[in-house]
This record gives structure tokens, sequence and C-alpha cells, in this order.
């Protein structure tokens, strides 16, 4: 088995791998707890405010999300 299909890292457009992970953890708890986009999108805003973040209120970032959700 090709192993970059084993670790592939989630990608949601943020500027580093820890900011991706740390999206995807948004994305994964939303998922679990069905919440609404409303709510999700003001994590990403909580989010940005943190220094190295900045970009999580960014569209394609919300976009990706959006979809990775299944809204």
């Amino acid at each position: 088995m090709n192993e970059a299909l084993i670790y592939e890292k989630p990608y949601y457009g943020m500027f580093t791998d820890a900011g991706n992970i740390v999206v995807h953890s948004i994305v994964k708890v939303a998922k679990k707890n069905k919440l609404p986009f409303s709510t999700v999108n003001k994590m990403l805003g909580e989010l940005s405010d943190l220094e190295g973040f900045g970009e999580a209120t960014d569209t394609a970032v919300r976009e990706y999300v959006y979809e990775a959700i299944g809204y």
C-alpha cells in the first residue's frame, strides 16, 4: 500500500500543517456534534484571532471546511 495514502495530511487552505491540523479538529467536532455552520464559522473566527492562524476566516478555508463537513 502507498504510504502517502496512509499518512495524507488534512488540507483546509491554512498556511501551515499546524493550522490544517487545528482546523481538522474543528471539522471533526462539528461533524460529531452536528454543529450548524454558524457555530463552526464562529470557531474559525476565534481561531483566526490567535497568532499564526489569521487565515482561518479566509473564504478558501471556510469553503474547504463547509465541504468537508458536508453541509
